[in-house]
């Protein structure tokens, strides 16, 4: 299995996997909208591999294979406040 990664144009550290190359038919209109234009990054093969580096192989695959494409989202922002806190708390 192969899959096409593209990052968003609007969305900073956001990416869509599909099946095919410039293949959106299966994506909903509005996530295409909000991501703007695919700028492809990489076909890579999801055969034998045994992780990606953002993204759970495992949901990857399942998703291709039921809805047609996979939305990787940035990870949340750190809350540093909540760190800095914590932080005080054990010293």
């Amino acid at each position: 299995m192969f899959c096409v990664i593209y990052k968003s144009s609007r969305r900073e550290q956001t990416y869509l996997y599909v099946e095919k190359k410039d293949d959106f038919s299966k994506v909903p209109t509005e996530l295409m909208q909000s991501f703007g234009t695919p700028i492809m990054t990489m076909l890579l093969p999801l055969d034998g591999r045994k992780k990606l580096a953002h993204a759970d192989l495992d949901k990857v695959k399942q998703a291709l294979q039921e809805q047609g494409y996979y939305l990787q989202l940035p990870p949340p922002p750190e809350n540093l406040l909540k760190a800095h806190l914590e932080a005080q708390k054990k010293a």
